[in-house]
This record gives C-alpha cells, structure tokens and sequence, in this order.
C-alpha cells in the first residue's frame, strides 16, 4: 500500500507540483488549501506524512502544526515544511513545534521524493 500523504499550501501551482512529484513516486496525495483546511482534512483522514508551507491565509503552517501536535493520532505524523522562509530562527520554532523537516521553495521535486522517502523509510 502506498502512503498518504497530505498536501497543504495556498498556492494552487505549488499544490499541483507537489501532487506530480510525489504521484509520479508512488504516494497518494490529498490538498488542503490553508491551514485550517489541513488540520481539518488530517483529522478526518488518515495520512502518513504532511507537507506544508509556512506562510499561509487563514492559518499558517506553524499554527497548523502546533494544533495538530495537540492531537494524539497526529502527534508521530511526520510534517515537513516547504516554504520560501529560510530563517533560522523560524526553523527552530518549526522544528520546537513538532516540524521533521525543511525544504526551500523553489524546490527540486527529486530532492522532495527523496526527503520523503528517507522520512517514511519508504
């Protein structure tokens, strides 16, 4: 069985490439378009890993992690981010937040499938 994985990010295009990438390697892979939309999709699914941006409308990525890290089915859930942000300050307070791991926009859809891989021991 392939993974789960859910995609969250405001921007359609970034949704699609991930979707490409991550299809292409074999994942099965749902979108959420902010947030609130990816806690809400999280707890009515079931997904293996979570990739979301930092900067979003409604709720962002930090907050998104923080309210799903309060949840015990989503507490081991791996959850990258892939954002534009490279600060490292911000990475220590995803990473404080229950982030696994970063990824830098533009991204190398390659370098994603790999991340994930090494990530899902898949």
């Amino acid at each position: 069985m392939s993974a789960s994985i859910l995609a969250v990010d405001d921007s359609a295009s970034i949704r699609v490439a991930i979707k490409i990438a991550l299809s292409g390697a074999g994942y099965a892979v749902s979108e959420a378009v902010n947030g609130a939309d990816g806690v809400e999709k999280a707890k009515a699914g079931s997904y293996d890993l979570i990739v979301t941006d930092l900067n979003m409308p409604v709720m962002d990525g930090l907050t998104m992690i923080e309210e799903l890290r309060r949840s015990p089915a989503h507490m081991g859930v791996p959850i990258i981010f892939l954002t534009t942000e490279s600060d490292a300050a911000l990475k220590q307070r995803a990473k404080a937040a229950g982030a696994t791991g970063w990824l830098t926009k533009p991204f190398d859809p390659e370098q994603l499938v790999k991340i994930i891989k090494k990530v899902l021991g898949r």
